[in-house]
């Protein structure tokens, strides 16, 4: 009887105070007295409910009271799951935020090892993170919404969007959600340029059901030209193998389907290796142009050794269910090839939702949405945009030319010395980082001696400029102003300076710490956006890759592969995905590639 009682209290003690198994299992591990812990709760047998009681009645009219000191937080939603979106969650950690997240996607896919994914060397479910694991580890109040925004309404506030999950529900599943602040990072999608039958006919490696798709059809082909009933022209043709677009995402499919050709085909499929051919098609006159030169000169090399058809200036004109056409740039030479896949990557444009937004706030003849240089969409103070749907539009110098010059004179003597030249170059190398550029790439040590440059005599600390001289040094610095490129690490980059300025919002709202405002009073609030690129890779097959990092540094070979494989599994955006990815790349080498095609 004793024990049943005993049983009873420390059910009751285990119901008033959840924590308690926390409190018996550290107890019971430090050595102390399970029992003696369970007699002592029960104690204070039904004082305790009455206590535990009161003490709720007063939790909750103190949260009533404090519910009304405290102002409502600001609300937040974010359209994407991609780069920019995945690196703002993760950098956040302002609790006055109600973050809101509208994707048709819910997790983050790790982009850059979808080519890995095509052949087997890395499986899909290994490069990809639920968003609601990313969330849910947060101290900020964010929740998920599985749709897709069709609308944006900036005058209202308020996104229009469409739940991507069938709820079996009467009418149109579009509901609004409004916001104080959106941010928009959708991506972008594939550019076909309007050529005939890309569409119906190509694939494409934007998403991981693209990979997945790939990596199916790569398999049956290899399935099917192994069939008995079929000549050898048929084989060659279900094995040719086309990739148009000479891009980092190009070249690297091509690599990995060359190297599944030789490392895996040549065992499982022995009777048909020697048919499998890999073209790839480029318009310009180098394949990776956004590589050095060095880079280039030796992946071209190297393909063609490989046995990579690498043509160079040919431009597609047209794809059909069996021959693609292109068109050499040039002479204009005509020519249909028989193939059996066809890989299109050739570059992004906007998305619907993009292009519509575009039209509505008047800039339609963009290629991507315009946002000043702290990442807000032109014309609007709430409204960011970041990544590859969006394009950081930055000012140029000669459009506020005069009110920099008026700036630096500070005592309006019409002219500008050294001296108080000096005193703001700081902030005009902040405020426009083409100037920094120019310089850089002019050889010029500093502004001063371009300054002395302009004015054509001998250097003295105490000459003078006019507005004239003045707008003649600068003249050509804007045509250093470049384009951010559309890739993972500047969207990455962008997300975590957008969550930066979201935490110290109500801190910078008081104390600006951006440069001075040339044409205005007062600073900005936050130092405006700086892009610093930390390098890119392009493995080219063979466990050899091309690794181009900041200061002109270029390198090619098996040590840069290893590199290649540290730096992609760091970046991994959670240990569970980073142990998997490590693994399957373990896997490779042990057992060689998944051919299931599953």
């Amino acid at each position: 009887m004793r024990n049943f009682n005993f049983f009873r209290r420390l059910s009751r003690a285990f119901d008033d105070y959840p924590s308690l198994s926390k409190i018996i299992v550290v107890s019971t591990i430090s050595g102390g007295s399970l029992i003696a812990y369970a007699e002592a709760n029960a104690f204070n047998g039904s004082k305790g409910h009455i206590a535990h009681a009161d003490a709720v009645a007063s939790n909750d009219d103190r949260r009533i009271a404090s519910s009304e000191q405290v102002p409502k937080k600001k609300k937040v939603v974010l359209l994407g799951t991609g780069w920019g979106g995945m690196s703002f969650l993760k950098s956040l950690n302002n609790p006055n935020y109600e973050v809101q997240v509208v994707s048709p996607r819910n997790f983050f896919l790790f982009t850059p090892l979808l080519p890995s994914v095509t052949c087997g060397k890395v499986e899909a479910r290994s490069i990809v993170e639920p968003i609601r694991n990313i969330i849910r580890k947060k101290n900020v109040n964010i929740s998920y919404s599985d749709a897709e925004c069709v609308k944006i309404d900036p005058n209202n506030k308020k996104i229009y969007c469409r739940a991507t999950i069938d709820s079996h529900s009467k009418g149109e599943e579009v509901f609004a959600v409004d916001y104080d602040y959106l941010i928009i990072a959708v991506g972008a999608q594939v550019n076909t340029f309007n050529t005939p039958g890309v569409m119906e006919n190509c694939h494409f490696l934007k998403e991981i059901d693209d990979a997945q798709k790939i990596r199916k059809n790569v398999i049956d082909s290899f399935e099917k030209a192994s069939l008995p009933n079929l000549s050898d022209e048929e084989r060659k043709k279900i094995l040719h193998f086309v990739v148009v677009g000479g891009g980092p995402t190009g070249v690297e499919f091509a690599a990995e389907l060359h190297d599944f050709v030789n490392e895996d085909v040549v065992k499982l499929y022995p009777n048909v290796q020697d048919l499998v051919k890999i073209t790839l098609l480029e318009a310009t006159d180098h394949i990776l142009n956004m590589f050095d030169k060095r880079i280039t000169n030796f992946a071209e090399q190297k393909f063609g050794r490989d046995g990579i058809d690498v043509k160079l200036g040919s431009m597609v004109t047209g794809i059909n269910e069996n021959e693609i056409s292109t068109k050499v740039r040039g002479n204009g030479e005509k020519t249909s090839t028989p193939y059996g896949m066809v890989l299109w990557s050739t570059g992004i444009g906007p998305r619907p939702l993009i292009k519509e937004f575009m039209k509505q706030i008047g800039q339609g003849n963009r290629r991507a949405l315009a946002t000043d240089e702290w990442l807000r969409v032109e014309g609007f103070g709430n409204i960011y945009a970041l990544g590859d749907c969006a394009t950081v539009n930055q000012r140029k110098v000669m459009e506020d030319i005069s009110e920099i010059f008026r700036k630096a004179d500070k005592d309006n003597s019409g002219t500008l010395t050294v001296k108080e030249f000096q005193e703001i170059i700081d902030d005009i190398c902040e405020r426009y980082p083409q100037v920094e550029l120019y310089l850089k790439n002019k050889q010029v040590r500093n502004m001063v001696d371009l300054l002395k440059e302009a004015k054509g005599d001998a250097a003295k600390e105490s000459m003078e400029l006019n507005i004239e001289e003045f707008k003649s040094a600068l003249s050509e610095v804007d045509s250093q102003m470049k384009n951010l490129p559309a890739t993972a690490q500047v969207a990455n980059q962008q997300g975590a300076y957008l969550a930066k300025c979201f935490n110290r919002m109500e801190e910078c709202e008081k104390n600006p710490e951006g440069p001075p405002r040339f044409r205005g009073t007062g600073r900005h609030r936050f130092h405006p956006f700086r892009y610093r690129h930390l390098g890119q890779f392009a493995p080219l097959g063979g466990e050899q890759t091309a690794a181009q990092l900041p200061g002109d540094w270029v390198s090619i070979g098996h040590s840069e592969q290893w590199l290649w494989y540290s730096v992609y599994a760091s970046k991994q955006v959670s240990w569970r995905t980073r142990a998997l990815v490590v693994s399957d790349w373990i896997r490779r080498f042990i057992f060689g590639r998944d051919t299931s095609g599953i």
